[in-house]
């Protein structure tokens, strides 16, 4: 065998090399995925986006809750059991209303319980789909956002203070129609987190008491969009959340260090369950 033959083998191996490696990440996902469904007895899905880049050219590319996101955890919750819990493990900035709002309410027709577990950050409409599940589990210094609605790179909360600020007949007409829809965005946006905090299948999750208090602290932007609500502030609001996460969830998530492209962001095992796995017992709730 000559030196050039060596070159060509050590071309075709290095060239294989990735796919490789892709190949056995992904079987230690889908190992660890499944073995915390084993111990949980649940559906786990995951839903992670980073701030990735192009290996290249270095030209960033952020990720958010999508449409191609949706279509794929819908497809994973009408896999499940209705008896079956789901655990949603979140890793997101957000993204659209409309693929967020589809999540949320499949998780709300979920029979069984719903956990959602926040090992780092869940803001906007990740906050969103953690208020549809019926545990927030979260890390101590993990964070959770306002789900205020956004026009553009605006708060619509912001526009309406140019009303305050100045009399109609001094403003012009795309600025009236931008103050409309700001309007109709917030009073959307609190209808829908009304439902999500009503929402008593298979029990009340929310104390009636502290909807309008959690509605208005979140949605009527009284802080910046990308204010971060600490643990401690969440359990004042009145969410239901709990503090401590597994140790297999933290496992599982350095298996999706800060990738290269290609890599799908809702993952879970897409096959029905023949025989559902025994039901988890339940957590203490943070105090």
């Amino acid at each position: 065998m000559n030196v050039i033959s060596l070159f060509f083998i050590f071309l075709i191996l290095s060239s294989l090399q990735p796919a490789i490696q892709r190949r056995l990440v992904q079987s230690r996902r889908i190992n660890a995925i499944r073995n915390l469904e084993q111990q949980r007895g649940s559906r786990v899905i995951l839903l992670i986006h980073r701030q990735e880049s192009i290996s290249l050219l270095g030209i960033p590319i952020s990720r958010f809750i999508n449409i191609e996101d949706s279509e794929q955890i819908l497809r994973a919750i009408r896999l499940t059991p209705a008896n079956v819990p789901i655990d949603l493990i979140l890793h997101t900035p957000g993204g659209l209303v409309l693929a967020t709002e589809q999540i949320a309410r499949a998780l709300l027709r979920h029979g069984a319980k719903v956990t959602v577990f926040i090992p780092h950050y869940a803001m906007s409409g990740g906050t969103m789909l953690a208020m549809a599940a019926d545990e927030i589990v979260m890390d101590e210094n993990a964070v959770l956002g306002p789900v205020d609605p956004q026009l553009g790179n605006v708060a619509a909360a912001s526009i309406l203070t140019v009303l305050e600020a100045k009399p109609p007949e001094k403003m012009d007409d795309q600025t009236l129609i931008t103050a409309d829809l700001a309007r109709k965005a917030i009073s959307q946006v609190q209808r829908f987190v009304r439902a999500l905090l009503e929402d008593s299948n298979p029990r009340q999750k929310v104390d009636p008491a502290n909807i309008d208090k959690i509605i208005d602290r979140l949605t009527t932007g009284q802080v910046t969009h990308d204010y971060p609500i600490a643990v401690e502030e969440a359990t004042d609001m009145g969410l239901p959340v709990t503090v401590g996460l597994p140790l297999e969830i933290y496992s599982l998530m350095d298996l999706y260090p800060q990738p290269m492209m290609g890599r799908p962001t809702v993952q879970y095992i897409p096959l029905p369950y023949q025989s559902p796995p025994p039901l988890p017992t339940g957590q203490g709730r943070a105090q």
